[in-house]
Order: C-alpha cells, then structure tokens, then sequence
C-alpha cells in the first residue's frame, strides 16, 4: 500500500466539475481508493483547498473537511524539522516557491512514494533530488 501525497490542485480540481484538472483528478483519487492506498496532503495545502469554500460559506468548508474524511486524506503537520526540509529546497531552488516546498518537504519528510501535482511548472523528482515520485497531472 502506497503514500499518495496530493498538492491542493488536484482537491481544488476533484471538488470543480468545472475546473481543467476535474477529470485527472477523480482518476488519481479513485485509483487511490480502488488500490488501497493512503492519501495525505500537507496543512498548507489543506488551507488553499478551503480558501474557495471559505469565500462562500461554513457549509461549504464543511463539505470539503468531509471529504477528506470520507476518503480519508490525512493532513499533515508542518513541523519544525519540514521546515527546514523545505527551506533547503527553496535554496537550491530558488524558482520553487516557498508553499510548494513546504508541500514537497512534507512528502518527503512522510516518505510518500508519489507526490501528485497539477502545477507543471514544478521540476521533476530527478531534478531536484528527490526519492519520491512527483507525478504532474
């Protein structure tokens, strides 16, 4: 059973039937789920899929904070020793914002065997070192 580490766009696409990335997004959860595999995302990346459903309403945030429990996605804390994980990235590279390092750092840190992404604009594993396997949607 694998570590599915998810950055918010693939959430923030899954909750938007709308939204460019929606159809890529089921896919990766529903293989997630028909596979056994844990998902888990980092609590900044958790923020950024609530700031949408914030905007609207409580019920809104309410039905997201289900989600996660239905699947279950579980947050994950930015610790102290992430922190540096990220800050280390971030100086090696500096094109690599400081959000999507801390979300990095955190799949890292979890040893998550796959770090799903809808940004391509971040670098593959191999250029930035990494044992984890960052897969852009």
């Amino acid at each position: 059973m694998a570590l599915i580490h998810l950055d918010a766009g693939v959430v923030i696409g899954f909750l938007d039937a709308e939204d460019t990335h929606h159809d890529a997004s089921r896919a990766v959860l529903e293989e997630a789920l028909r596979s056994g595999h844990r998902l888990a995302m980092a609590s900044s990346a958790f923020a950024e899929c609530l700031v949408g459903p914030a905007r609207r309403s409580e019920a809104a945030v309410g039905t997201v904070r289900d989600l996660f429990d239905r699947f279950p996605i579980t947050v994950l804390p930015l610790t102290a020793e992430t922190a540096v994980v990220a800050a280390r990235l971030r100086a090696r590279r500096p094109a690599v914002r400081l959000p999507d390092a801390i979300v990095i750092a955190t799949a890292i840190e979890h040893e998550a065997d796959q770090l799903v992404t809808t940004d391509r604009k971040w670098p593959s594993a191999r250029v930035l070192k990494l044992a984890v396997v960052v897969r852009h949607m």
